[in-house]
């Protein structure tokens, strides 16, 4: 059976019940931010005021510089605004499928990914995360172009700056594309080194997918951008111009605002919930029989790994939905092998403390009820 997409539940979660299934920030607003929000009224002033160029650019410097990339081509054509990462990623697979037709795609990672990839028609091979660090070397001749999402979701893996520097060297060596997924970067440092400095001294082509949409509980107003190298000779400037004009320079306004307000301790704030709603999780869960995943992920996601008398995480999934209770199952994370994640759930934990705490009090009750239903 074919794994159900992970943005169908997604949305049904949205719709009713206790939602910690979307990676989305959907907890309460720092005092910074709520500031902030209430000076939109400002903001929509300065952006009837200022060049859309200036306030783009500005938005740029302050999102990237804050996380550490520095060598960002902010300012040179190279860098663009889209409505979502997705978007971007669109984008970016239809530039790829006029370069080549494989793609070699990281395994697992969220499932649009390779949907987007698939829709433009791109055969994708799958490679496991320690491949990244260890070499592409095996890969068919017919791929071109490697795509890794860093951190990845729904794992947390991180490529650091020596493989990511071996990866990009390899790729200019094959006359390879290295795209990467960083949309979860500003939730951990480790991911924070300066990614364009290493690609762009690489001499490797490269595409670069950024997000603030994982970072503040914006209500949805976020952008994604879409940024390449000086070499890179895909046509993502033309496609970009084929889908849409701009984005809106008051979002662009609250990006910046919101930049500086991470850097004075807001990212520092954020890092502190999403470690304290995980020890939560996982406090809540032991001796229960579900195993916390990959504990030192930074992420806003956790895995869990069910044990083998509850079933399937989709059956788990649908017993949690029982009691209005949503997380997702996870095998559609593993899309070339649903299987691999057939004992997998997710949790999201960009949400207020006390929701994690109910959802994750759920989470033990029905996993101790579903191992007791299947002792007898």
């Amino acid at each position: 059976m074919t794994a159900r997409k992970l943005t169908t539940l997604e949305n049904r979660a949205i719709a009713h019940g206790l939602n910690v299934s979307d990676g989305h920030p959907r907890m309460p607003l720092t005092r910074g931010q709520r500031a902030i929000v209430a000076e939109l009224g400002d903001l929509f002033d300065q952006a009837a005021k200022r060049p859309f160029h200036e306030i783009e650019e500005e938005a740029h410097r302050s999102f990237l510089h804050g996380l550490g990339q520095h060598a960002a081509p902010v300012g040179t054509g190279r860098l663009v605004t889209c409505y979502s990462s997705s978007v971007a990623m669109d984008i970016t697979a239809r530039a790829l499928a006029e370069r080549t037709g494989s793609v070699a795609l990281v395994h697992p990672t969220f499932d649009n990914i390779p949907d987007l990839l698939r829709a433009r028609r791109l055969h994708l091979v799958p490679v496991p995360e320690h491949r990244f660090e260890e070499g592409l070397g095996e890969l068919p001749p017919e791929v071109g172009a490697v795509f890794v999402t860093t951190p990845n979701n729904p794992t947390g893996w991180v490529l650091g700056a020596e493989p990511l520097a071996r990866l990009a060297a390899w790729c200019a060596g094959t006359g390879r594309v290295l795209a990467m997924d960083t949309c979860f970067r500003g939730q951990d440092t480790r991911a924070q080194y300066d990614t364009y400095r290493i690609l762009e001294d690489s001499g490797a082509e490269w595409v670069v997918i950024e997000d603030t949409g994982k970072l503040w509980p914006m209500q949805e107003l976020k952008a994604g951008f879409l940024a390449w190298g000086e070499g890179t000779r895909l046509e993502l400037a033309e496609a970009f111009d084929d889908v849409l004009l701009s984005v809106s320079p008051v979002v662009l306004l609250l990006i910046t605002r919101l930049a500086h307000d991470a850097v004075d301790g807001g990212y520092a704030e954020l890092a502190r919930l999403l470690a304290e709603n995980r020890r939560t999780l996982a406090e809540t869960i032991d001796s229960t029989g579900l195993v916390l995943k990959e504990p030192d992920s930074r992420i806003s996601v956790a895995q869990l790994e069910l044990p083998e008398s509850i079933g399937s995480a989709t059956d788990f999934y649908d017993r949690l939905v029982e009691h209005n209770v949503h997380v997702l199952p996870c095998e559609a994370f593993h899309w070339a092998r649903n299987t691999d994640g057939g004992r997998d759930v997710r949790v999201a934990l960009a949400r207020a403390p006390e929701e994690v705490r109910a959802a994750a009090a759920m989470l033990a009750e029905v996993s101790v009820r579903m191992r007791a239903d299947g002792r007898r």
